[in-house]
Parts: structure tokens; sequence; C-alpha cells
């Protein structure tokens, strides 16, 4: 178990793609172990043998089909109504899209490149700072972690047997709120430093039924999903192919934006993406098998509960260590790998999967927003010319104000069950 980890930790620093570094300590693990080779195979091939996993490629293209449809264009014109007239206007748009355009992307690096494209510019030019403009849009977008249809949920669920249904509703309540935390944090600095609104005054009621109206389709579209699989239309596999037909349904015959085109530009997109995917979970389950095999669960347990017996604390502990791993190793890496792992200590204590699966995808989610690895922070640095040391010091009220909410969610798990448990 120890040569797996180094293996996997010292390709990772050599750079590596992930996929390849899980893949070869996996065999490492069965070369040089109590097991043949021929079961790590084995491993490798009955990890892709599951129903749900068909809910990723499709909530993946999906995503990529809705991003060439129009939809983010009237997302951005209804956030704009709804929140441009507050303080620091334009940075409240970027949160408010990226919770719009969670129901829609399932991706945060997706979603904060896109808002770093098309809203960065425009905040920069009317005097927000780079690395203000940066944490605001790499922040927010880890509100996508939690909105349905995540991508993350899914794995989650399909890696610890936790309903993906009932993990889709109960990111709601949590996602909600993260967009009320980070709002509140940028309306406070935008005070401060004189960012003001893009509006004189709020909307009318008529404005906001005009832009309501205009991106219907859209805001639809996870409140579909959400009452497909409440009402038993659909498994979560299934909703990812109706994710795909109403995406093209939206964009051939409703916005009529969804060219031949650029369907097949987001086809090639979608199978980049869905082989990086699948690459990880496959490897992942020889990995998991040799985690189980090895009896880290219990390892693991005994040394927590030997700290404590305290559910609350032990969850607190699992969530600080996801915190630093999160720093280092990318979010999908985390939930596969770590899943089996840590749901097996928590659900004897008492502590609901579907509550512990929200919290840990928003704590290995956040590490995309934070050095020294983080995807969306690089990405969004990047694309706006911000250097990372700015990006760290402005995005610190922002990460701050993420961790008091998943201290409240920890705390009050009430806040993330309601909804699953009065629908489902």
């Amino acid at each position: 178990m120890i040569l797996l980890a180094v293996t996997f930790f010292v390709l990772m620093l050599l750079g590596l793609p992930v996929a390849f570094a899980i893949g070869i300590a996996g065999f490492s693990f069965f070369a040089t172990g109590p097991m043949p080779p021929s079961i790590g195979v084995q491993q490798v091939a009955s990890a892709s043998q599951s129903f749900p996993l068909l809910a990723v490629p499709f909530f993946v293209l999906a995503g990529h089909m809705m991003n060439r449809t129009g939809i983010t264009t009237r997302l951005i014109g209804c956030s704009s109504v709804l929140v441009s007239w507050m303080a620091g206007g334009l940075a409240q748009v970027c949160i408010v899209l990226s919770t719009l355009m969670g129901g829609v992307s399932g991706s945060a690096v997706a979603d904060a490149a896109m808002e770093a494209r098309i809203l960065g510019p425009s905040l920069i030019a009317r005097g927000y700072s780079k690395g203000f403009t940066a944490a605001v849009i790499a922040v927010s977008s880890l509100i996508t972690a939690t909105i349905p249809p995540s991508l993350g949920l899914i794995l989650y669920g399909f890696v610890g047997n936790v309903s993906i249904g009932r993990l889709f509703l109960a990111g709601i309540v949590p996602g909600l709120l993260m967009m009320v935390f980070l709002m509140t944090t940028a309306w406070l600095i935008a005070r401060r430093r004189g960012y003001g609104a893009e509006a004189k005054q709020p909307p009318t009621f008529a404005a906001i039924r005009h832009a309501v109206a205009d991106a219907k389709w859209a805001l639809l579209f996870p409140l579909a999903l959400l009452f497909a699989i409440r009402g038993g239309l659909f498994t979560p596999s299934e909703v990812g192919a109706f994710a795909v037909v109403y995406a093209g349904v939206v964009g051939f015959l409703l916005h009529r934006e969804l060219t031949w085109k650029s369907l097949v530009e987001a086809l090639t997109d979608a199978v980049v993406d869905t082989g990086m995917i699948m690459l990880i979970i496959l490897f992942s389950g020889m990995v998991g098998y040799a985690i189980i095999f090895e009896q880290a669960p219990q390892t693991v347990a005994a040394a927590l509960t030997a700290l404590t017996q305290e559910p609350v604390l032990v969850v607190g502990l699992i969530l600080g260590f996801l915190f630093l791993a999160g720093l280092f190793v990318e979010s999908t890496v985390l939930v596969l790998l770590l899943t089996p792992i840590f749901l097996p200590i928590v659900l004897p204590l008492g502590v609901d999967g579907v509550h512990f699966g929200i919290l840990m995808m928003t704590v290995v989610t956040l590490g995309s927003m934070t050095p020294p690895v983080g995807v969306a922070m690089y990405t969004v640095c990047s694309l706006l010319n911000c250097p990372v040391e700015e990006y760290i010091v402005e995005s610190l009220p922002f990460v701050v104000a993420v961790v008091v909410l998943i201290v409240i969610l920890t705390l009050w798990p009430g806040l993330v069950l309601f909804v699953p448990n009065a629908l489902m």
C-alpha cells in the first residue's frame, strides 16, 4: 500500500497525466503484492460494467451542447437584470451566473473558463482589480459542485452506492446558500472599494418577467431533471440521455443557434472529456480494490475513533484532510479514491451518506480554486493575465465565506437533507 501511494505522488510530481499516474500506481500494487496482476485487470474491466456510469458521458455531452445553444448569453442577461443594481453589480452577476450555469454545465472549471472569457474583461474595464475579478469568477464556480447535475455527485453516488437522485436534490439548498454567502462577501468588498452598481435602481417586475421568460428554457432544465428523477420517470442515467435530447431540442428548434458544425464540436469535446474521466474511473476501480484489500478503511477508522467518538468531530477531521488533499489532487480523483475509505467510517456513526457527499464534494472541489495546483485558479488567472499572488490575496475572503458555510452545513445536516427528505 505504501508503494502504491508513493508511486502515485511521485508520478504526479513528475507531471504525468492523472489517469496514468493512478493506473501505474495501481498496477505496481498488483505486480508486487500478494495477488496476481490479472486481478487488477479484472478490476479495471469490472469498473466499466456499471449502468449509473452512463450518466457521465450523457451529462458531459449535454453540457457542451448547452454552451452552444445561446443559453449562456440568455443567462447572463437574466443575471444582469436580477442583481446588477447591487454594489459590485458585475461581480454579483458572475456569482448568480455560476449558480444558473451549475444547472447546465455540471463542471466548475468549464464554468470558470466561460465566465473569464465573457465577463472577465468587462469587470476589469469597469475598474475591478484583476485579482478580485479572478477570485469572484473562480471561487463562485464552486457552486457548480453542488447544483444538479453535478458530475462529482454522480461519481460519488456511483462509488459510494448512494442515491444520485437524493444527492441532486440535496445540492439545491447548499448551492443557493453558497450563492448568498459569496454575494454578501462581494457586496461588502465592493462597498468598501467603491465598486458601483451597473443599474441605478432595482428592476421592475416587468423587467424580471421578461428576463426570466427569455432564459426560460435554461432555467427549466435543472427543474425538469429533478422532477423527472423525483417522479420516477427516469433513472439518473436515463436523465442524462434526456438532457442530451433536451439540449438538442432547445438548440435546434427553440433557440435555433445549434448548428451541425457546433454539434460536431460539442461531440468532439465530449469524447475527449469523457475519455479522460473514464480512464480515471477505470484505473480508480483497481486502486479502490487494493485499498479495500489492505483494509485501509478499517485502519483509518480505528485511528479516528481512537481520537474521538463524536460524529461531528470525526467528520470535521475527515473534511480537514480532504481540504489538504484537495490542494494537491484533482477533485475527481479524490472522490473516486477516498469515498471507499471515508464513507464506511461515517455511516456507522449515524452520518447520512447524502449529507457527507455534499460536504465532501464542496471541500474537494474547493481545491480547484486554491494553490498550489488549483485548475480553475490557473485557468482564470491565465485567461485574465492575473498574477497568481494577487489572486491568492483577493480570494481569501471568498474562501473564508465558503469554509464558514461548510461548518454550518456540517453542524446542521437538516439544511442539506430537507429537500430530499421532503420529496423522496
